[in-house]
């Protein structure tokens, strides 16, 4: 696993910022029949029990938005990823299949509300640091193209920008070819859900991505 950090201009505006780190090696499908029973299952639950004016509510996402205000961006109009899924949960009582490594992180974020970067290890070069994004610094979002990651929160490594708690980057992005995946859990606010979270995507990766070889790594603003 790379040597994680947060940078000190970013731990000044969120203190309480934990993150864990998991580091696995893992075989990639394009589906699992099992874990989308699974994931339909939750998807149900959530959709049947929540209106989407409780999405923001939730604890993780609404530390998460305050975190994004605090480094000065608008999560409104920047919304996080695990906001993002969560609404489309709410509203359509679905979600898009991606494969079975990126299933089991958005079933950790739907779960939990914390934000989730989900990476190919072999493609980040060199240490990486989370802090804040600068004015026209470049950044191919998937799915997004170009994106304005001034005043966002930010992993870089020597490359540049490689992911954000809105849309991870196309540079490091999981592909069929994925044999070693880095993921970090993102929580603004040091609450009692990062473990459980951590165990969480353990389990699931273990069971529908084969991962083996596990590295944990718990980083704070300390």
């Amino acid at each position: 696993m790379p040597a994680i950090s947060i940078s000190t201009e970013l731990a000044s505006k969120v203190p309480a910022l934990q993150l864990s780190c998991i580091e696995c090696e893992v075989r990639m499908t394009d589906t699992d029949e099992k874990l989308w029973t699974r994931m339909k299952g939750k998807i149900d639950e959530l959709h049947s029990r929540l209106e989407i004016g409780d999405v923001s509510q939730i604890p993780a996402i609404a530390s998460s938005r305050k975190a994004y205000k605090a480094c000065g961006k608008d999560p409104a109009r920047y919304r996080l990823s695990a906001e993002a899924l969560l609404r489309r949960v709410v509203n359509r009582g679905e979600l898009y299949q991606v494969n079975n490594v990126v299933d089991c992180l958005n079933l950790v974020s739907i779960s939990t509300g914390f934000s989730i970067g989900g990476y190919d290890a072999d493609k980040i070069n060199g240490d990486v640091v989370f802090g804040i994004g600068k004015n026209d610094e470049p950044y191919k979002g998937i799915g997004r193209g170009e994106l304005n990651i001034e005043f966002m929160p930010v992993f870089r490594d020597e490359a540049g920008a490689f992911g954000t708690p809105t849309s991870d980057s196309v540079r490091t992005s999981v592909s069929a070819e994925t044999k070693r995946f880095l993921m970090i859990i993102i929580d603004y606010a040091a609450s009692n859900g990062l473990d459980e979270a951590t165990i969480l995507a353990q389990e699931l990766l273990k069971e529908y991505a084969g991962a083996t070889n596990f590295k944990l790594k718990k980083v704070d603003t300390k």
